[in-house]
C-alpha cells in the first residue's frame, strides 16, 4: 500500500533540518520507499510505499520514527518531538453508552460518547492536508477522524448517537441471510464469518473495520456522537472485505493488524481535535474492553550471528545502538547473547532472531555491505524439468526473431475475464485468501489474459504479436491441481499471420506431428490465438534435426493447380502428396480467390527417375 503525508505535517513531530529532498534520499535506502516528493504551495507531498509488514509505518508518527533513526545515521541530527496528548478528564456521564463484545471478536474496543457537537468547516490546516494528499474534506467530524487516521496509522469511526437510539452496540458474527446497507448506499449479504455492530436490537449499524452502515452516518443535524476504535482480528477483517468487495482505507490497515496498544492513544487524539475544532464534551463514562492486553515479547540473538548473516562485521555498541533507536530494549547481555524487548508496535513482524539482525543490516545501510560472489552450488535438475527450460528458451528465441514480444501475467484471473472468454466458473479453482477479485481463480488456460493483453495495448500500436510460456491448473478431485505448462500466442494481425508463425515454429523444432490437428486457432474481436501444450509439443520435436544427403540426380519439378473447398485444403492435399516416396518437397506458388498453384519436386537418391513416374505420382492428388 501506498500512504501520502504533508512535510509540514511530518514537521509536526519530528524536528530536523533536513530538507524534504534529504528525506526522501535517506528514508529510501534504509526503509520506507518515498517514491515521490510533489511541491505544492508552500508545503511538500510525499508518495510513500507501506511493505504490508511494516503497517505501523503508515503514518505521519511512523514515518517521523522512521526518519529520526535514519537521518541521524547519515549526519543529520533529528529528534522526535514531544508531543503529550492529554488524558480525557471532566467525565460526564449523562449519556447511557453500553458497548459488549462477548465472543472476544476484537482484539480491543474503546469508545465514548460526546455531545453539543457543531458541526462546520475545518480549519484551513487539516483541510489542506487531507486534500493534498488525496482525501476530500467534507467537514469537521468526519475531517477530524480521517486527520487521525493518517497522523497515527489507526482506523477511527464516529456514529450518530441518536440515530442509534439505544445507546448500545452489541458486536457479533453476522447471522446468514442479514444485509446491510454501508454509508455508500450499497447493500451488502452478510454470514457468519463477518463481524458487525448492531444497536441491541437486532438492526446493524456498523460493518465492524470496513464501512459503517447509512443508518448511523452523521449528518448536518449530528448533535450527539459516539467515537468507537476497535483493533480488529485481520483474518476476518480480509476475508469480508475481499468477498463484499469493499477495500475501504480503514480495511487496508484493519487488515495488517494494527497495534492494539495503539487504540487508547487514537482515542485520546481523537476526544482532543472534537474538543478543540468541534466543541463537544465527553458525556459518557470511557470504554475500553481489552480482553487479553499484549504482553511484551522479547526475542534473543548470538551477537556472532549479526556477523554470520549480515557478512560484515558490526561493533556490538553500534548493534545495540541501531536497536535502542528503534526502540529495541535490551533486557539481557550475558555469554554473547543479546535479548531485546520488541516495542508493541513491532510485535507482529519481529518474531526471529533474522528479523532482529535485518532491522540492524537496513540502519546500517545494505549499500555499505560489500558485494560478494557467493560460492556456486551445483543442482542437479531432473532431466524432465531441465528438457523444459532448454526447449522454453528456444522457442522464446525464435518468436522473439519473429517479432513477438514476450508477456508474463498473473497465474490467476478474475471472474469477468473467465465469463468473457465463454469459460465456466466452475472448471477453475478458486483461491480462498485472494488480494483482489482481478486475481482469484488460477488459470486453465492462457488465452483470456493474451487477449486481455492485446486489447489493452492496441491503442499504443497497430500490430501486437504477444506470446507466454507458463502453468495451467487443472482441477483434480481430492488432489492438488495438475500442473501443465503450455505455450499461448495471440496477434491482432490476421488468421494466416498466427497460422504461418505456428508453422514455422513447427518447423523449427523439427515437429513431427501437426499442430493444428491438436490445437485450433481462435478468432474474437480481431484477435486471433492458440493454445498448444508444451509437453507435446516436446514429445514431438527433435532437439537434433535429422540429415539427409543432396540427391545426386536429377530433381523433376511439377505444378498444379487445386479448387480448394472445405473439404480439400492445403494440409489434405500436403498429407496425400507425402505419401510417395519420390517426394522432396511441395511449393506454393500462387493463391487467387480459392484456386491453389503448388509445385512438387520428385527425385529419388539412387537413380534417376522419369518424367513419366513423377506424372504418375502427380496423378494421384485428386
Amino acid at each position: 500500500m501506498n500512504i501520502k503525508i504533508t512535510y509540514n505535517w511530518l514537521l509536526e513531530y519530528l524536528d530536523t533540518d533536513a530538507t524534504p529532498y534529504d528525506i526522501q534520499k535517506y528514508l529510501s535506502l534504509c526503509g520506507p520507499s518515498v517514491e515521490s516528493v510533489e511541491k505544492v504551495g508552500s508545503d511538500y507531498i510525499f508518495d510513500i510505499e507501506i511493505t504490508s509488514n511494516r503497517i505501523d509505518t503508515a503514518s505521519v508518527i511512523g514515518i517521523a520514527r522512521e526518519a529520526c533513526v535514519i537521518l541521524n545515521r547519515f549526519g543529520i541530527k533529528s529528534k522526535l518531538k514531544n508531543v503529550i496528548i492529554p488524558k480525557p478528564n471532566n467525565v460526564i456521564n449523562t449519556l447511557p453508552l453500553i458497548i459488549t463484545d462477548e465472543n472476544k471478536l476484537c482484539f480491543r474496543v474503546v469508545s465514548v460518547a460526546m455531545d453539543n457537537v457543531i458541526t462546520k468547516n475545518s480549519p484551513k490546516y487539516i483541510k489542506d492536508r487531507l486534500e493534498a494528499i488525496g482525501i476530500r474534506s467534507l467537514n469537521n467530524i468526519i475531517d477530524i477522524t480521517n486527520y487521525v487516521m493518517i497522523e497515527y496509522g489507526h482506523p477511527t469511526h464516529v456514529m450518530d448517537y441518536d440515530r442509534i437510539k439505544t445507546g448500545k452496540l452489541i458486536i457479533r458474527r453476522a447471522k446468514k441471510g442479514e444485509t446491510s446497507v454501508t454509508l455508500d448506499g450499497k447493500k451488502h449479504n452478510l454470514d457468519e464469518q463477518d463481524v458487525i455492530a448492531d444497536d441491541g436490537t437486532g438492526r446493524i449499524v456498523d460493518l465492524l473495520g470496513i464501512m459503517g452502515c447509512e443508518n448511523s452516518v452523521v449528518t448536518p443535524d449530528t448533535k450527539r456522537v459516539i467515537l468507537f476504535i476497535e483493533s480488529n482480528n485481520p483474518h476476518i477483517i480480509r476475508h469480508t472485505s475481499m468477498k463484499l468487495g469493499i477495500r475501504t482505507v480503514a480495511a487496508t490497515y484493519d487488515d495488517k493488524q494494527v497495534d492494539s496498544e495503539l487504540t487508547g492513544v487514537a482515542l485520546n487524539r481523537l476526544i482532543q481535535l472534537f474538543e478543540e475544532l468541534a466543541e463537544a464534551k465527553i458525556a459518557s463514562k470511557l470504554i475500553d474492553i481489552y480482553h487479553e492486553p499484549k504482553k511484551p515479547k522479547s526475542v534473543s540473538l548470538k551477537e556472532s550471528d549479526i556477523e554470520r548473516l549480515i557478512g560484515v562485521k558490526i561493533p556490538k555498541k553500534e548493534s545495540i545502538e541501531i536497536l535502542s533507536n528503534l526502540e529495541f530494549k535490551l533486557i539481557s547481555d550475558k555469554n554473547e547473547l543479546l535479548t531485546f524487548r520488541v516495542p508493541s508496535f513491532r510485535s507482529h513482524d519481529i518474531n526471529i532472531p533474522e528479523d532482529i539482525i535485518e532491522e540492524v543490516a537496513r540502519v546500517y545501510g545494505y549499500q555499505n555491505i560489500p558485494s560478494v560472489l557467493q560460492p556456486i552450488v551445483y543442482v542437479d535438475q531432473p532431466k524432465e524439468m531441465e528438457d523444459i527450460f532448454v526447449f522454453q528458451n528456444r522457442i522464446k528465441i525464435f518468436l522473439k526473431h519473429l517479432g513477438l514480444n514476450e508477456v508474463i501475467n498473473y497465474s490467476m484471473i478474475s471472474k469477468n475475464l473467465i465469463l468473457d472468454s465463454g469459460l465456466k466458473i466452475d472448471d477453475h479453482l478458486r483461491l480462498s485468501n485472494s488480494i483482489s477479485t482481478d486475481i482469484e481463480f488460477l488459470r486453465i488456460s492462457l488465452l483470456p489474459s493474451l487477449y486481455k493483453n492485446i486489447k489493452d495495448n492496441s491503442g499504443r500500436k497497430e500490430f501486437l504479436k504477444f506470446f507466454e510460456i507458463a502453468k495451467v491448473y487443472l482441477p483434480k478431485k481430492g488432489d492438488l491441481p495438475e500442473e501443465v505448462y503450455r505455450l499461448g500466442i495471440a496477434v491482432n494481425t490476421n488468421y494466416l499471420n498466427l497460422k504461418g508463425i505456428v508453422e514455422a515454429l513447427a518447423r523449427e523444432l523439427n515437429n513431427s506431428g501437426s499442430v493444428f490437428d491438436k490445437n485450433s486457432i481462435q478468432g474474437k474481436d480481431g484477435v486471433y490465438t492458440i493454445e498448444i501444450d508444451l509437453k507435446w509439443l516436446i514429445n514431438n520435436s527433435c532437439t537434433v534435426p535429422d540429415y539427409k544427403p543432396i540427391h545426386p540426380y536429377a530433381v523433376i519439378k511439377l505444378d498444379k493447380t487445386f479448387d480448394l473447398s472445405p473439404n480439400l485444403t492445403y494440409e489434405v492435399i500436403l498429407r496425400s502428396a507425402q505419401q510417395s516416396k519420390l517426394l522432396q518437397k511441395v511449393e506454393v506458388l500462387t493463391l487467387y480467390k480459392n484456386k491453389l498453384t503448388l509445385r512438387f519436386y520428385y527425385s529419388l537418391p539412387e537413380r534417376n527417375i522419369t518424367e513419366e513416374e513423377a506424372k504418375n505420382e502427380l496423378e494421384k492428388l485428386k
